[in-house]
């Protein structure tokens, strides 16, 4: 059998590797395991550690910017107004206050 058994880790970079995560921890076992790639497996750890700290980053980030995304989509589609979407940038600038009717 030729390839496939990660599902063809070989041939991801960037983002596709964020899809990846499985194949990932499966390679550093294998590497890991055969007793001479160490270096190799802490660097795919790396890989996968970076990922998932992406990950968790993203979607901290679009949690905050979720709202002003919605106000300007729905702007531009004429659902709302501007100044709908100045109230909401407004929410999003001070987060410690509370939200006025947005």
């Amino acid at each position: 059998m030729s390839g496939g058994s990660y599902d063809y880790l070989c041939f991801e970079d960037g983002a596709g590797l964020f899809e990846y995560e499985d194949q990932l921890e499966r390679m550093i076992d294998r590497l890991a395991g055969l007793g001479y790639a160490d270096d190799a497996a802490r660097e795919t750890a790396e890989v996968l550690l970076v990922i998932r700290q992406s990950k968790v980053r993203i979607e901290t980030m679009a949690g905050r910017m979720s709202d002003v995304w919605k106000a300007v989509e729905w702007w531009d589609s004429a659902d709302t107004s501007e100044d709908h979407l100045k109230a909401v940038l407004d929410a999003y600038r001070s987060p410690d206050q509370p939200p006025s009717n947005v």
